[in-house]
């Protein structure tokens, strides 16, 4: 498995380029902004991008999907709970301060269990509200892609619209299952393992009870 993190746009999303090493099929997880410099990437390592994922519809996630799209005619994949939030992430976006374009229409609505293929990898979506209602995690081998769900020693906001701090407490408590050498790749800052977030995240005690 072939997985570059591009750290891109002024909230500094960990944008995740992954491939199977053999076919050269790659997904692009939150392309958030910068898409020369994702396109980089793809481009330096002949790449052929299959599907772009967003694990939520944040506008610091979604910033580029457009552009990537335009690039590589990849398939746009988001769970379908989050369409409004996706949908609204130019306009949330200005209430920031930030520019941001429209985003194509998405061509592939997930569920829970669905399966992302490229090539011979194989990411099981784990449905994972909280932070946004339809977030997602990319679960496969020994990684988990998070999004904003859960971050080294903390997880996502649940103050913005359709945030639920229950839904998390229960998301925190699916992924805590999984085994504890698997490493936690977030939407945003350093990555973890499942193990560590079970001792040293801070809501481990409360989201555990």
């Amino acid at each position: 498995m072939f997985i570059k993190t591009v750290i891109v746009g002024p909230l500094q999303v960990n944008c995740f380029i992954v491939a199977d090493g053999l076919s050269k099929k790659a997904m692009v997880v939150d392309p958030g902004d910068e898409p020369d410099r994702i396109m980089d990437v793809i481009k330096k390592n002949s790449l052929d991008v299959q599907y772009i994922v967003c694990t939520h519809g944040h506008f610091d996630h979604v910033g580029a999907v457009g552009d990537i799209k335009d690039a590589t005619k990849a398939r746009v994949a988001l769970h379908r709970e989050e369409i409004v939030i996706y949908n609204a992430a130019k306009v949330t976006a200005q209430k920031w301060g930030f520019l941001a374009e429209d985003q194509p229409d998405p061509d592939m609505l997930l569920s829970d269990g669905d399966a992302v293929t490229i090539g011979g990898l194989s990411f099981s979506v784990f449905h994972t509200p909280g932070h946004s209602p339809g977030g997602i995690c990319l679960y496969a081998g020994d990684i988990v892609m998070t999004g904003d769900t859960l971050f080294a020693g903390s997880v996502g906001r649940t103050d913005f619209y359709g945030g639920d701090i229950n839904k998390l407490a229960e998301s925190f408590r699916r992924l805590m299952v999984l085994p504890e050498g698997t490493q936690v790749l977030p939407g945003h800052g350093p990555t973890s393992t499942i193990g560590s977030e079970k001792t040293d995240n801070m809501f481990a005690a409360k989201f555990q009870q």
